[in-house]
């Protein structure tokens, strides 16, 4: 079995049904990244447009030198429960009814990083850095790349069997593993159903998200008061939004793994 084989093999083990491998080289879609920022579109949340932040998404490299593969993983969440909600009670994103993700992959990240340097046979001096939406990368960028999915009109990255509903994870190593192909295919088709379901407005025709004006960013990301105008669009939303997930045609028939391995509910 080769190394990649092991390293997907353990990975599932951990909990990881979605795996792919891809390069250190700079993300296609930084530029499209940038002129993001210079729109405004990441609203109150600064530390996205500083240098360094731009540097480091600009180029794997510069977060790790030496870096030469990535390894992308994905761990699907349990989607939002179809009963309705009644409009006198809080709605809380489906990922922020499970553990703390940030948290509850720590552990497995750092298991598969250790078995990654063991199995690899590297020296103590070669780091492995592991993430999960903390690091300054565009990991939708990289998990495209890696063939786990595409980007959707709503933002997200899109899995044909996970559909949406699932985190990213990344590793940085310092050795060469051979890339596996890009997801090659677009297949939202004709389907705005996510832009239309959006009550801000805040999905825009070219797959960019208005973070402004973005429910889970109003309720989640802004320190300040939700502008009046859009507050009777926020609804009876508390934490985050799933709207443009629950509209989404993938999402309906989106599979769970036959593990079952799912973040664990709070």
């Amino acid at each position: 079995m080769s190394l990649k084989d092991r390293i997907k093999h353990r990975a599932r083990q951990l909990g990881f049904p979605l795996i792919g491998f891809t390069t250190c080289e700079p993300p296609a879609h930084f530029a499209f990244y940038q002129n993001w920022v210079m729109q405004g579109y990441h609203g109150a949340m600064g530390y996205l447009a500083s240098e360094r932040n731009l540097r480091r998404r600009a180029d794997p490299r510069e977060i790790l030198p030496g870096c030469q593969s990535i390894v992308v993983l994905g761990v699907p969440y349990q989607p939002p429960a179809r009963q309705s909600v009644p409009p006198t009670s809080g709605r809380i994103a489906a990922y922020a009814q499970h553990e703390n993700y940030h948290e509850a992959l720590k552990a497995p990240l750092r298991e598969l990083a250790a078995f990654i340097h063991a199995e690899a046979g590297l020296p103590p001096e070669k780091r492995i850095l592991y993430y999960t939406d903390t690091g300054a990368i565009l990991e939708r960028d990289l998990a495209q790349r890696a063939g786990l999915g595409w980007a959707g009109k709503n933002t997200l990255l899109i899995n044909p069997r996970y559909g949406s509903y699932f985190l990213l994870a990344e590793l940085l190593l310092p050795l060469a593993l051979e890339a596996d192909p890009p997801f090659p295919t677009d297949q939202c088709g004709t389907c705005t159903r996510c832009l239309e379901a959006c009550p801000t407005q805040a999905i825009l025709p070219d797959r960019t998200l208005d973070a402004r004006r973005c429910i889970s960013y109003l309720t989640i990301e802004l320190k300040d008061a939700i502008p009046k105008d859009l507050r009777p669009q926020t609804g009876n939303w508390i934490f985050g939004c799933d709207i443009c997930q629950q509209v989404c045609p993938w999402n309906r028939f989106a599979r769970p793994p036959e593990d079952g391995q799912l973040l664990p509910p709070r």
